[in-house]
């Protein structure tokens, strides 16, 4: 890993929380993620487990943590699970967790190899009543692909077919979503490295350099900083593709007049940060590109006002849209009878804005988290509101982190330019 040591009370904080929600004589077993082959005899990236690192801080692949809280065996009651270190093959692919190691940053004093836990595994099941077994229930997932999880899940029922089994997903979102002061410690140096990428690019960007280009600048920055790397594929979108919202090919030049859209953030001690900014090319915007620009701005700040504890996401993304349609309103892009005459099921702003205004924001960019409840003191959302113009060839996107708190919100990103002002004054000054 390149990131700092991260103090190891933030995961024994979160097993604590999981553990209060399990019933009486409970095992939860959280496996990690296997290694997945691409092509020939080579492998992807290992993508830790979501779950394990919440509850563990291992990135270790095949990781396990086993949390039993009434085991009448004291040792047991919290263990985690490594692949054995192997001289051999740490000659190939490097140094494996040793149990000190490991120990330090999990908090976990338990470490058992994972070729010989399916004994002591036993043993576990025999005394336990209920079991919960882990499962990736993100709303956005996409069920038609190969499923791990579900693999590991059927194995094991079969094997302990007469246990009561319970899903530990509902209690992991309810848990994850709302971030501890040492998550969003952690996930504020993402920010602050997002934010000198920001600045850095910022200065290069001029007419005539190469989407790729600054894609450069900013991974240099992310990695000069200890960042894993991109949270997510950078968004580098000059002129018209900056209406395509996955937009990851950032293979075109940047030419003077345009603006180009640039979503990209660091993740760091496996937090994300996600930042959107738009920025004119050749450090000017023009009287249009001004008037839209603060119409996004004013939707943005005033969808940052109005999140607060207690407000639906259904209701919060309703009222947003209501502003963004007044601002579309202002700007010319919809006249009144455009929205007396509107398709309630297709609302006349859609044409402009055509994607979410907020998501969850943690271990993953797209991390759990409700999409229907009141939301609650505690959870980071982005705020990220656009408007596309196919007839203007532009899009423009303002994106900023926020932590709830009891009466408002925190803006992980204060500070960082976002006004007309501040970024055509930051891009002089190169």
């Amino acid at each position: 890993m390149k990131y700092l040591p991260i103090p190891s009370k933030l995961y024994t904080q979160n097993r604590e929380r999981f553990v209060k929600k399990m019933k009486p004589n409970s095992v939860a077993i959280f496996p990690g993620n296997p290694v997945l082959p691409t092509n020939g005899d080579a492998v992807y990236t290992n993508k830790p487990n979501s779950d394990v690192l919440w509850l563990s801080g291992v990135v270790q692949e095949k990781s396990m943590v086993i949390l039993y809280p009434d085991n009448p065996d004291k040792n047991g009651r919290e263990v985690l699970v490594l692949t054995r270190p192997n001289e051999h093959l740490e000659k190939w692919n490097g140094h494996l967790l040793r149990k000190d190691e490991a120990t330090a940053i999990s908090g976990i004093k338990n470490i058992q190899w994972l070729d010989s836990i399916d004994a002591q595994l036993q043993v576990m099941m025999h005394h336990a009543e209920h079991v919960y077994l882990n499962t990736n229930e993100n709303d956005r997932l996409d069920t038609s692909l190969f499923r791990p999880d579900l693999l590991f899940v059927h194995d094991f029922m079969k094997r302990f077919p007469v246990h009561k089994y319970e899903r530990s997903a509902p209690i992991i979102k309810e848990l994850r979503a709302i971030k501890t002061k040492e998550e969003i410690a952690v996930t504020q140096t993402a920010v602050d490295i997002t934010h000198k990428a920001f600045l850095r690019v910022m200065k290069f960007i001029k007419p005539g350099v190469f989407e790729h280009e600054i894609e450069a600048e900013v991974t240099h920055e992310f990695l000069k900083n200890r960042a894993t790397g991109h949270a997510y594929g950078c968004i580098l979108a000059s002129g018209d593709r900056a209406r395509v919202l996955h937009y990851v090919e950032n293979n075109q030049e940047c030419k003077s007049g345009e603006l180009i859209l640039m979503d990209f953030g660091a993740e760091y001690g496996n937090y994300c940060a996600d930042m959107t900014r738009t920025i004119p090319v050749n450090g000017k915007f023009s009287k249009r590109q001004k008037e839209v620009y603060n119409a996004v701005l004013d939707v943005h700040n005033y969808a940052k006002g109005i999140l607060k504890p207690g407000i639906s996401i259904v209701d919060y993304t309703t009222k947003v849209c209501g502003e963004m349609e007044k601002q579309l309103l202002k700007i010319g892009l919809l006249t009144k009878n455009d929205i007396k005459n509107q398709d309630p099921e297709n609302p006349a702003y859609r044409k402009y804005f055509y994607h979410g205004v907020t998501h969850h924001l943690g271990i993953d960019v797209h991390d759990v988290g409700t999409r229907v409840l009141p939301v609650k003191e505690g959870m980071l959302f982005t705020i990220e509101p656009g408007i596309y113009i196919e007839e203007e060839q532009m899009g423009i996107r303002i994106e900023n982190n926020v932590w709830l708190t009891k009466n408002g919100s925190i803006d992980l990103f204060k500070g960082i330019p976002i006004t007309v002002e501040e970024i055509e004054a930051a891009m002089k000054r190169k």
